[in-house]
Order: structure tokens, then C-alpha cells, then sequence
């Protein structure tokens, strides 16, 4: 992957470009976490990708190197309570605007995944499949499925019995069972757990 996307805009006069994805929007327990990464242009990060297909120790690796090469980044999240308040896409965008809030250096313009706006104070470009086509949103989709998966662990220690360490907090035959076992901790995400909802409350 290469810096064609971003030297596309560059060449349109666009000098703090910033490439922006999330991670976290399927799970039944946990924040949505959003990054954003401002590169420099041509920076030399091997192997850098959609972070979904790349090992938890290849992306670990990559999370440092991005880190110290990024002109500026910022990893932020929107919690399972402000989830089930405003919706899960709704979530994402304040998790991303977030994000683009707590970089160093105000980006021109946004490269952001997906195909919805997240309303940011800037220029937005969304690219469908970017964390597969455009570097800097291959860097912010790392750093933010990073994050997660670093928070999940956490969350692991707090709720040993949940095995959010395994799982990720993803609707998992074994996260199933544990819930049923358990019933919900704060971190579940009751609007995605409506069925079982009302059963747990039961409890």
C-alpha cells in the first residue's frame, strides 16, 4: 500500500491530510474506538494494512511504528452507555470527531472509511473499503482495533468471568454462554442485547 490516494489530494493543495477509522462497531460489550493519523507523505511503514488481516503481533508492532512516524495521531472512544443512547453509527462519528479533536496538528482534510460523514470540521472525503486502499486509513484502523483490543483486556480483569480477552467482547458462542451463565456487566451494550435484555433483568 502507498501514498496514491493521499498525493491525489496533496496535488489539490490539501497539506494536513489525516486517514481515519474505527474499530468496535459489531460487539455485544465494549466502546466503539476511533483513530486518527496524519502520515508524512512517503514515510516507510512495512506491511501496513487493513488491520483485520494482520496477526494481533503484526499490528502490536505496527501500533509503535505508526505512532513514531505520525505527524500527529489520536485514538478516542464513545462508551456502551453513550452507545445505547444515540446508536451505534451515531457513536462512531463522535468517537471519530473525537479523535480528529485530540490530534496536534489540524487536518485540512479527512480520509475517512466507510461511506457516511462523521461531521467533522473539515473538508471529509469517505473512501468504502479505505483500510484497504489508502494508507492512512490502514494506520488509523490499526491503531484504533489496537486500542480496543487493549481496553477488552482490561475489561478482562475487571470481569474475569466474561472472558473478554478471548472474544473481544464480539457475539461469540462463548460470550453467549457466559451471559446466559452471568447475565450483563456495565459494558454490555443492552440495545444489541434486546432478547436477552429483559431476561437479565429478570434475574
Amino acid at each position: 500500500m502507498d501514498f496514491e490516494i493521499e498525493k491525489e489530494y496533496c496535488r489539490k493543495g490539501y497539506k494536513m491530510i489525516c486517514g481515519i477509522d474505527e474499530a468496535g462497531r459489531g460487539p455485544l460489550c465494549g466502546p466503539v474506538c476511533a483513530a486518527a493519523v496524519i502520515l508524512p507523505i512517503d514515510c516507510a511503514i512495512e506491511g501496513i494494512n487493513d488491520s483485520k488481516k494482520l496477526s494481533e503481533k503484526k499490528r502490536e508492532a505496527l501500533f509503535d511504528e505508526i505512532c513514531e512516524k505520525a505527524v500527529s495521531y489520536s485514538v478516542a472512544m464513545a462508551t456502551a452507555k453513550e452507545i445505547d443512547e444515540i446508536n451505534i453509527l451515531q457513536a462512531t462519528f463522535l468517537a471519530m470527531r473525537r479523535a480528529v479533536g485530540g490530534l496536534s496538528e489540524k487536518p485540512d482534510l479527512a480520509l475517512v472509511d466507510g461511506n457516511r460523514k462523521p461531521g467533522l470540521d473539515c473538508e471529509e472525503v469517505t473512501i468504502v473499503k479505505g483500510d484497504a486502499k489508502c494508507i492512512s486509513v490502514a494506520a488509523a484502523s490499526i491503531l484504533a482495533k489496537v486500542t480496543r483490543d487493549r481496553y477488552m483486556k482490561l475489561l478482562d480483569e475487571r470481569f474475569p468471568e466474561f472472558c473478554f480477552a478471548k472474544h473481544k467482547g464480539y457475539g461469540t458462542k462463548l460470550h453467549y454462554e457466559m451471559i446466559d451463565q452471568y447475565g450483563i456487566c456495565e459494558e454490555h451494550r443492552r440495545t444489541f442485547l434486546k432478547k436477552l435484555f429483559g431476561e437479565q433483568d429478570g434475574k
